[in-house]
């Protein structure tokens, strides 16, 4: 047995490509694409290993880098005369990139300008001479946002056998899952570093990884961040109703 997690509400390929240039503050248009494939093929690695159930598109895009990858490393004098006078061979995918970053970007300011909106009316003005607390507004945290803590946490290598013997110790994924539910009861919000933190192992940890993908996946639970790259925080989801857990 093993235990696979489905993450059909998280991003895909390109979200992927987004969130390493960013990472690494580079620009879209002068994309480094030996270091941006390699970046790409440890999260791709870390994600198999985890048993996370990756959509086929993610490999196509793996094998589209090493493509262009390749036809980069080749000097001028190994190209035939009609591949020499080809243009970029990156041109496609940031073109690719630029647009999709548009949408993204459209989606994001209309979905802010929808809250705006919820919550233009909805808070009474405070009574005179009252505190009103400063809120830290925290915004959501990807998957590779995730991936990314837990692979520092991590700090070695991660292999399937790893996470196929989770079941084998002392506790499973799906008591993870209750004791993290329960966690979350307890506290408003619990640091991602403080969680990972606790675990007293490898295996442990990845146990501890899996479920909170299983519960955000119920919507039980939502990651925030501060700021891009910044500390990550989990909560409770009081926005929606939580998801039937699998049977």
């Amino acid at each position: 047995m093993t235990y696979k997690v489905r993450l059909e509400i998280f991003e895909g390929p390109l979200d992927l490509l987004i969130y390493l240039v960013k990472q690494s503050s580079i620009e879209i248009a002068n994309i480094p694409i030996a270091e941006i494939t390699d970046q790409y093929l440890r999260y791709l690695e870390l994600m198999q290993a985890l048993d996370l159930e990756i959509a086929g598109e993610f490999l196509v895009m793996a094998a589209t880098l090493m493509q262009i990858k390749s036809r980069m490393l080749l000097p001028p004098e190994a190209l035939g005369p009609e591949e020499t006078e080809e243009p970029d061979p990156r041109e496609e995918l940031i073109q690719r990139l630029l647009e999709y970053q548009r949408f993204k970007q459209a989606a994001e300011l209309l979905s802010a300008m929808e809250k705006n909106r919820l919550v233009q009316f909805s808070r009474p003005a405070p009574a005179q001479g009252s505190h009103v607390e400063e809120v830290e507004e925290l915004a959501e945290a990807s998957l590779f946002d995730l991936l990314h803590a837990f692979s520092k946490c991590l700090s070695g290598g991660l292999s399937r056998e790893m996470v196929h013997e989770i079941i084998k110790d002392e506790f499973t994924v799906e008591e993870k899952v209750g004791l993290l539910r329960e966690l979350c009861r307890r506290q408003e919000k619990i640091r991602l570093l403080e969680l990972f933190g606790a675990a007293k192992s490898k295996i442990e940890m990845v146990a501890t990884f899996l479920a909170l993908l299983e519960l955000i996946r119920q919507r039980d639970l939502v990651v925030r961040q501060s700021k891009l790259f910044g500390e990550i925080w989990i909560l409770r989801n009081t926005g929606v109703e939580s998801s039937p857990a699998p049977s």
